[in-house]
């Protein structure tokens, strides 16, 4: 199983939305995303494959083993799996952005008395605070799903002023089951972490 994630160009500058305040942001081209590294029991080395776009503003990373399941004969450690993405962002020293909002997309086969979760958690290298997500999944049910997932405590989480703004995502996907032979399957096929101004980040500059 495939797991594709695409972080999209940084936008400068957007229009105002209903109820969101923005703030000033880097000029155009001052954005840029370096690098990814990662690791997890959902994505073991050797199973991923990242490529960065000449412009270094997008990042295409691809999962090959994110798959939770529970049932007859499958091991307890199937049940949850999980992986740590660390993405390297550049952008000027006299501004900070607070956090995004990333779409997930995957399968889920799950039997009755089988139950899932898909939960993100992000936060800046450096910082204590942090913000999560959590989407949850009751069987019976079988078919595609797309999760639109946004923190809430952009006012909170912001990445630190006068430092390189390494953004930490850790996801897992988990099952449980009530019925020892039911059967389950979670996946997480993709996942696009929208950088823009438009909707998903917010800009301001640091204060002294």
């Amino acid at each position: 199983m495939k797991w594709l994630l695409a972080l999209v160009p940084f936008v400068a500058a957007a229009p105002a939305l209903p109820g969101i305040e923005l703030g000033e942001a880097p000029p155009a081209g001052q954005v840029t995303i370096r690098g990814v590294t990662y690791g997890g029991t959902g994505c073991p080395e050797g199973t991923v494959r990242h490529q960065i776009s000449s412009d270094r503003t997008i990042v295409t990373i691809i999962f090959d083993s994110y798959v939770a399941s529970v049932g007859p004969g499958v091991p307890i450690t199937d049940s949850r799996k999980n992986c740590q993405l660390n993405v390297d962002i550049q952008y000027p020293g006299g501004f900070q952005y607070s956090i995004l909002s990333a779409d997930y997309r995957g399968y889920a086969s799950l039997q009755k008395g089988v139950s899932g979760s898909l939960k993100s958690t992000y936060y800046f290298s450096g910082q204590s605070t942090q913000t999560s997500t959590q989407y949850d999944f009751v069987g019976p049910l079988t078919g595609d799903y797309l999760k639109h997932d946004e923190a809430d405590s952009t006012s909170v989480v912001w990445s630190p002023c006068g430092a390189p703004g390494m953004l930490n995502i850790n996801s897992q996907v988990r099952l449980t089951s009530s019925n020892p032979q039911a059967t389950g399957l979670l996946t997480t096929d993709s996942t696009d972490l929208k950088f823009t101004q438009v909707v998903y980040v917010q800009w301001q500059k640091c204060t002294k």
